[in-house]
């Protein structure tokens, strides 16, 4: 087999395109497509694409036929997480209003990875409870601005101090609104004074989790 063929093999064989692999070792997706090819029969990054690709550069040129002779295992993702001390926490596509958007809408999560030590910043909940969403609207101005991202802890789910920040589902829709207890029901407030409150009554209001963290482009 030439180099390009053990190339693409190795790639397949972890699940990696052109593009993921030519990203991980600083090169560009049609460097990878020519090697594959046979177009270019060689490259001064050989030893970086074997290190990618948990082999050795022997391997890709030929001058051994067993892909793991002196080669270093990769890393996994987890691995490499445990390792640096990140933790997963989910981003989800849904929008919640500072108005109200409806939840009844398919919902896909992305996993990210932060430090342990910089989350431990925002709250002490398991990273498993943790999630960010994004915002939509102005009435939590000047707080929350419109596509901030919310660091979402759903651990935090009872009203023990007044006025803190929730996500909520309310009468089907999702927000993030300061709640505060009365004799009467749940007062929903927003931050920015032209939008007046609302109360929940029993049944009308559950509580998704309390928002502890912002994140914001400058």
């Amino acid at each position: 087999m030439r180099t390009g063929e053990r190339i693409a093999e190795l790639r397949n064989k972890l699940g990696l395109s052109q593009t993921q692999l030519a990203k991980q070792v600083g090169l560009s997706q049609a460097t990878i497509g020519k090697l594959e090819s046979g177009i270019s029969s060689g490259s001064s990054h050989l030893h970086k694409i074997a290190r990618a690709l948990g082999t050795t550069a022997e391997y890709l040129s030929g001058e051994t036929d067993d892909p793991s002779v002196g080669a270093l295992p990769v890393p996994s993702a987890h691995a490499l997480a445990e390792q640096l001390d990140l933790v997963e926490v989910q981003e989800i596509d849904l929008r919640f209003g500072m108005g109200a958007t409806a939840l009844e809408v398919p919902v896909t999560k992305q996993v990210r990875h932060f430090s342990r030590d910089w989350l431990r910043q925002y709250t002490s909940a398991n990273p498993e409870a943790v999630y960010f969403a994004q915002g939509a609207g102005d009435s939590m101005m000047p707080t929350i601005h419109d596509s901030d991202l919310l660091l979402i802890d759903t651990s935090q789910q009872n009203m023990t101090l007044a006025d803190k920040i929730w996500a909520v589902a309310y009468c089907g829709s999702g927000m993030v609104k300061r709640l505060r207890p009365t004799p009467d029901g749940v007062k929903i407030l927003s931050d920015n004074p032209a939008v007046p409150p609302e109360v929940a009554h029993d049944g009308e209001l559950h509580i998704l989790g309390r928002v502890v963290g912002i994140v914001r482009k400058m």
